[in-house]
């Protein structure tokens, strides 16, 4: 089994910058492949960024892009959202996942975090 661990998330004002990180731990060999999603309440959630755990191949929404750049530490199981130019709209519960595709498809990762909240005052 595998266990994704988010961090970094919390308040920022519009403008400001955040982290996110994201540990994997169990049996992850095989799975090279994390992402970010987020999600606001009554909405569906939203693929953000994903990363092949290579570094070679990255996926971004259009909404972040040139914003947000995520990297990955495969040695170590670990992703990293860096989030620039926070907007209000930013406002979600970010969740970690880990699958084997490199897709937006939410459907296609098989494990998930638990989620950490990052929240962007106007």
């Amino acid at each position: 089994q595998v266990q994704l661990v988010e961090s970094g998330g919390g308040l920022v004002q519009a403008g400001g910058s955040l982290r996110l990180s994201c540990a994997a731990s169990g049996r992850t060999f095989g799975i090279y492949v994390m992402g970010w999603f987020r999600q606001t309440p009554g909405k569906e959630r939203e693929f953000v960024a994903t990363i092949e755990g290579s570094g070679r191949g990255t996926l971004y929404a259009d909404s972040v892009k040139g914003r947000f750049t995520i990297s990955s530490n495969y040695a170590k199981n670990t992703v990293h959202l860096q989030m620039n130019s926070l907007k209000s709209e930013d406002t979600a519960v970010y969740y970690c996942a880990m699958g084997s595709t490199l897709v937006v498809a939410d459907t296609s990762y098989n494990y998930w975090g638990q989620g950490t909240q990052v929240t962007v005052s106007s």
